[in-house]
């Protein structure tokens, strides 16, 4: 199936808005952008515990070593699914590889991502990553006419270039 380049919606005024759809190129370089991020937060995050974890050494004993591991993987986990949840949210639907790279998640019908569908998008993000490196999102993706992952499809968004502002000079 081909791509559509285009994604338009009539509003209730009979106004017809277009969209020019994201391709899997572009998202997946946003992707690899926020993935770039994502490890180093993670890193940083885990030389500053461990770290931590070295200056206080024996003196504290395992019970204090063993909060800190539990620390790092509960920071871990709130970093690896609330990333993109934060940012989509905060930014009106762009984290920021898609910023970058000027791509927006919209909800079907051009309204924004609100935390449901970007909850029920991220949460599938698991799926979309079997069996390594988005190979099942990545094929979804070409099978789409959109371009729409699992995420995507299950939430019922799309990813969006932005338009160049408007100006009335």
């Amino acid at each position: 199936m081909a791509l559509a380049e285009r994604y338009e919606v009539e509003t209730p005024e009979v106004v017809t808005v277009s969209y020019e759809v994201a391709g899997p190129g572009s998202r997946c370089v946003a992707a690899a952008v926020d993935t770039l991020l994502i490890g180093l937060l993670l890193a940083g995050l885990g030389a500053t515990l461990f770290g931590l974890a070295g200056l206080v050494g024996t003196a504290g004993g395992p019970d204090l070593t063993n909060l800190l591991l539990a620390l790092w993987a509960a920071l871990s986990f709130l970093l690896l699914w609330g990333y993109y949840l934060l940012f989509e949210l905060i930014w009106s639907g762009q984290s920021p590889g898609k910023r970058m790279l000027g791509l927006r998640v919209i909800r079907e019908g051009g309204r924004p991502i609100d935390f449901a569908a970007s909850a029920v998008r991220n949460l599938v993000r698991v799926v979309d990553f079997v069996p390594f490196a988005y190979g099942l999102g990545v094929l979804t993706m070409f099978a789409d006419g959109r371009a729409r992952r699992l995420g995507d499809l299950a939430a019922g968004t799309l990813v969006v270039r932005e338009g160049a502002p408007l100006s009335l000079d």
